[in-house]
């Protein structure tokens, strides 16, 4: 029951103000005005210094474990084919290029295999590529091969940093949502310890840069609201009755937003995914603010707050994080023309989708295909200054509607192994093997099989299992806490999940895989660490709550450590006999 009392004044600001309340178990509920001005700006010194030095001791951890036989294996592995080898043609030609099919001479070797013998350099067509990703997470990939070459060290790196990057901005987000370094540690062990991000971070594909964007727009999102509740209750302090009045005064320059929405641009500049959870924070920033003005006396502040938070949001968020995206295509528009000449036919523009699906086979249907279509800037003659600007703006348009086309179509009737269907990508359903070498002989170095049986190596794109069921439970749990305790903390884990795991049901027509959902593993592993504080609770004096909450989140805490280093051989190519490998693949459909 809460104890309410009115006697109580403040110990700072205007004299008039009182607490509303106790809890029930006789905590002091404090003023809205001390609410926003938030926990972590009361810590002292030595509080901040730890705040920092234990999160940076996790990542560089998490770093080392990522980087360690990172060219292991010595080849391309699954779609590094094309990530890697575009990277290479950015950082050499400034846009993608498509790849000559032999460069030493020997149509016997493919072209992976000359890249991988040293032969690096005079290897593309001079055409370009239509890629059907934006470039940023390729540009990253090349500045690891720029550094330590083309090789499988110089095209993983990059990779690695934003997968040791991701754990510290985990670590710091969850410290200021809960006020406690400890859960913010807990939470960084956890990603760090999934193998999903793991392998992520040893391989050059684009989504570990799509989920460390995502994270840094997130964690930005929810530093402004920290920061305009401060500003906001720093105004209320000045008034003579500590409450806003009116529309409570706008703020035009939000800088965490601004930050925000250039994390936002290079995540969309990544993979187009990101769109679905800036749509969704976005909301939920306008309704932050909203809840800070209403807190602070202002009448209908959902209102007022679309007006005075909503379109200054807007234009950080979207405005800004749309200029971004665009500048990341500086490359392509560059190059426009090559572009307009080569590709402004392509078999994705002229598909009507009058079939039921397109497929680069004899399968196509003759009213599948319109020989009429090109994009409109291929005839038009060359401009020059502004005009020129603007006609490579309207060919990357149309550019992006044939790439559009790829995604939501094309692809419907393709097949693909290890495609999974993202309604079972929380129950670790379907992983994906990047790569494998098969019957080893045990005679071979290294293997100890008997003299029956063979060796194997193998690379997995796989979650924890213990972490992400354990999610399942958390996120639950979240819901239950967002909604009936109204703890805005557990929202956050909510919509990043729905965010960035719904729409993807939209597209499972197609091949998709479990690897995507590495954008859901951050709001996953906050839903966890959420529970765990809630396990534990806010008092730091010893109890029968605390010391169980401390068991359980600490068991569960090793039990995924445990269950990281079990699949350890299978995230990092180790060798194992076949049966160590049968141990380690515990249902039919992981094969």
């Amino acid at each position: 029951m809460t104890v309410v009392d009115r006697e109580t004044p403040r110990t700072s600001g205007p004299s008039s103000l009182t607490t509303l309340s106790t809890t029930a178990d006789g905590r002091r509920v404090p003023h809205a005005i001390d609410r926003a001005l938030g926990p972590l700006r009361r810590l002292r010194g030595h509080q901040r210094l730890v705040g920092w030095l234990g999160p940076i001791a996790i990542t560089l951890l998490a770093f080392g474990l990522r980087v360690i036989d990172l060219d292991n294996p010595k080849r391309f592995a699954f779609d590094e084919t094309y990530y890697a080898k575009d990277a290479w043609s950015l950082l050499n030609n400034g846009f993608i290029q498509t790849y000559l099919k032999d460069a030493d001479g020997n149509p016997k070797n493919e072209i992976n295999d000359d890249i991988l013998a040293g032969h690096t350099q005079g290897v593309w067509t001079g055409d370009p590529s239509l890629a059907v990703h934006p470039d940023v997470g390729k540009w990253l990939i090349a500045l690891g091969e720029k550094a330590f070459g083309m090789d499988p060290f110089g095209w993983r790196i990059a990779s690695a940093v934003a997968g040791a990057l991701m754990v510290l901005v985990m670590c710091r987000l969850v410290r200021r949502m809960t006020g406690s370094t400890m859960l913010g540690c807990v939470a960084g062990v956890l990603l760090m310890l999934d193998g999903l991000h793991f392998v992520l971070s040893r391989l050059a594909l684009l989504d570990i840069f799509l989920a460390l964007f995502l994270l840094c727009g997130v964690a930005c999102i929810v530093a402004d609201r920290d920061w305009l509740r401060g500003r906001l209750a720093k105004r209320a302090l000045r008034a003579e009755d500590g409450t806003l009045q009116g529309w409570g005064g706008r703020v035009l320059f939000r800088p965490w937003l601004l930050a925000g929405g250039i994390c936002f641009g290079l995540a969309i500049g990544t993979k187009w995914t990101a769109l679905y959870p800036l749509a969704a924070f976005g909301v939920l920033c306008w309704l932050w603010s909203a809840g800070a003005r209403r807190s602070l006396g202002i009448r209908w502040a959902v209102l007022k707050g679309a007006v005075a938070d909503g379109l200054p949001a807007f234009v950080h968020l979207v405005v800004i994080g749309g200029l971004v995206y665009v500048a990341t295509w500086t490359g392509w528009l560059l190059h426009a023309n090559e572009y307009e000449d080569e590709l402004s036919s392509t078999q994705y523009r002229q598909y009507t989708g009058q079939g039921q699906c397109a497929k680069d086979d004899d399968s196509y249907q003759a009213t599948d295909l319109d020989d009429s279509k090109k994009w409109p800037t291929a005839d038009e003659k060359d401009a020059t200054g502004i005009g020129e600007a603007w006609q490579s703006l309207r060919s990357l348009w149309y550019y992006h509607q044939d790439v559009y086309t790829f995604h939501t179509h094309f692809l419907n009737c393709s097949e693909h192994f290890y495609e999974s269907k993202p309604s079972s990508w929380l129950l670790v359903n379907r992983p994906v093997g990047v790569a494998v070498t098969n019957d080893i002989s045990p005679d071979a170095k290294g293997c100890d099989a008997p003299a029956d049986s063979d060796c194997i190596k193998q690379v997995v794109l796989m979650p924890t299992p213990v972490l992400w069921w354990g999610g399942i439970i958390a996120l639950l749990f979240s819901v239950v806490m967002w909604i009936g305790a109204r703890d805005w903390r557990y929202g956050v884990a909510v919509v990043g999940t729905l965010s960035t795991w719904l729409p993807w049901m939209l597209y499972d027509e197609r091949p998709i895989f479990i690897f995507y959902g590495i954008a859901i593993l951050p709001f996953l592993v906050l839903a966890v660490t959420l529970s765990i504080g809630h396990l534990i609770g806010p008092s730091r004096l010893p109890s029968a709550r605390r010391t169980t909450g401390v068991i359980v989140g600490g068991a569960f805490v090793v039990l995924t450590l445990v269950n990281f280093a079990w699949f350890w051989p299978i995230f990092t190519n180790q060798m194992l006999t076949h049966s160590e490998w049968l141990d380690r693949i515990w249902f039919s459909r992981w094969v």
